[in-house]
């Protein structure tokens, strides 16, 4: 197994065998073990032994030296406490005695003996899973006397019962741990298991508004996972669907066609668009501008088999509303509600942010001055501009939403004597006009009549009648 065991140190059983004194340790192929002395031994010659072979010592003065054998190149040293330090285990290295020696005297020695035994996990299948196949797990731990009791907990620490087998879910994906006891001491060794699941969703919605900036609704498959992996397990289909908060039928906004290219198709983006190539495993999307589509964002995933995997993102649109609009006259009364379209939670709460030249400055609303509804009985010119409602959790600004509101001046009396009186002479003028106008029209009519000649005119002289 690849996996590494950090802490190798699974049994310290000390025996009388011939004068000496034997540690029994438990470790992987691969594993890196530290082997230590029993005590301290500073000023002392001291020899560690592969068998016969010496492999690693340090003499009184402080130096130290490993085998140079082409067998243990690059794989011994030895830390400052006289410790055998032995990288990438391997099959031939178990069994066969490790002896730590102490030189107090030309004729006093003591000599301490290590019998490293092989501890094996594996799983079965070894390749990626899906919610509702079977696992298998084994653990086998070769024995020095008694059999050593062997139990299994899973990613999240449980003591869990794997015969003959587990039906797996997304919870199983990560390390299992074969947990070996003897001598009341135990020794842990891991195993990986990889079970197909999308990265979690946000535990909380996400907030925005029609004025916020970007917005991304994640979705991911984990990393260590390729999609060679996925369509090894036959996966048929992968799309985003919306559903609005109002309870609408679900709508699809992307499906991702299947082919090498593995390429988005959109068919109601909403403005959304994919964050990523999608062989980079990331299936987010992304609005550059805020909207009011609030309701859940669904990543789906589905295999041949019928295993389906789902991540929903709620989003929350803050949106502010006024009565009677946005385009006021001085004197009017003012409403203004800025809300999630429900009820806001406890730990939530809102601060609206007026104009700087409004009549009720953002230190007016005080920290209890900032309901869903406001209400300026008589707005002034002053109002108008940009209202600001901040959405607030603790101290952290979730998001923003913006209004702008136009004021303008209250007519006075004399202002309504100064209109009329325009009014009035531009009506006159008019009339006036139309008067001249029909008296010109009237002289060219009768001028014409004067100046008209007889086809045949009379010669002059007097005619007898």
């Amino acid at each position: 197994m690849k996996n590494l065991i950090q802490s190798v140190l699974l049994l310290a059983v000390l025996m009388s065998t011939t004068g000496a004194q034997e540690l029994i340790y438990y470790a992987q192929v691969g594993d890196k073990l530290t082997l230590k002395p029993p005590g301290s031994f500073s000023q002392k010659y001291v020899y560690w032994y592969f068998g016969e072979l010496e492999v690693a010592g340090r003499n009184s003065m402080g130096a130290t030296w490993t085998s140079k054998e082409s067998r243990w190149k690059d794989r011994l040293s030895l830390s400052s406490d006289d410790s055998l330090i032995i990288k990438n285990l391997q099959q031939e290295d178990f069994w066969t005695k490790f002896k730590f020696q102490v030189l107090i005297s030309s004729s006093d020695r003591s000599v301490y003996t290590y019998k490293l035994l092989k501890l094996t996990v594996s799983v079965n299948p070894p390749s990626l899973l899906l919610p509702g196949d079977s696992l298998s797990l084994s653990c086998n731990a070769e024995t020095q006397g008694l059999k050593p009791e062997i139990h299994w907990l899973n990613p999240q620490g449980v003591k869990k019962e794997i015969e003959p087998h587990v039906i797996v879910t997304s919870q199983d994906n990560g390390n299992w741990t074969c947990v070996v006891t003897n001598a009341k001491q135990e020794k842990p060794a891991k195993v990986s298991v990889t079970v197909m699941d999308l990265s979690p969703a946000p535990l909380s919605p996400l907030y925005t508004s029609k004025s916020s900036k970007a917005l991304i609704v994640p979705c991911s498959i984990l990393p260590h996972i390729s999609w060679e992996q996925i369509k090894a397990k036959e996966i048929q289909e992968v799309h985003w669907q919306f559903i609005p908060e109002l309870g609408s039928s679900p709508q699809t906004l992307f499906s991702l066609s299947l082919e090498d290219k593995l390429t988005w198709q959109p068919e109601q983006n909403r403005g959304l668009r994919p964050v990523k190539d999608p062989k980079e495993r990331d299936l987010s999307l992304i609005r550059n501008q805020g909207s009011e589509d609030r309701g859940d964002y669904v990543c789906t995933l589905k295999f041949k088999n019928g295993v389906s995997l789902n991540r929903t993102v709620h989003v929350k649109v803050l949106q502010i509303t006024s009565s009677p609009g946005t385009e006021l006259i001085s004197g009017q009364q003012l409403n203004l509600t800025c809300s999630l379209g429900h009820l806001l939670p406890s730990d939530l709460r809102l601060k609206w942010v007026p104009p700087e030249q409004a009549s009720l400055s953002s230190l007016s609303l005080g920290s209890d001055g900032h309901p869903t509804h406001l209400t300026i009985p008589e707005v002034g010119t002053g109002d108008g501009g940009k209202w600001r409602c901040e959405l607030w959790q603790n101290v952290t600004r979730l998001t923003s939403a913006e209004i702008t509101l136009k004021i303008e001046p209250k007519l006075s009396v004399w202002m309504l004597v100064v209109i009329c009186s325009v009014t009035v002479i531009v009506i006159l003028l008019l009339i006036l006009i139309f008067i001249l106008y029909q008296q010109r029209q009237r002289k060219m009519r009768h001028l014409g009549r004067r100046l008209c000649q007889c086809k045949t005119p009379k010669p002059k002289g007097f005619y007898r009648t």
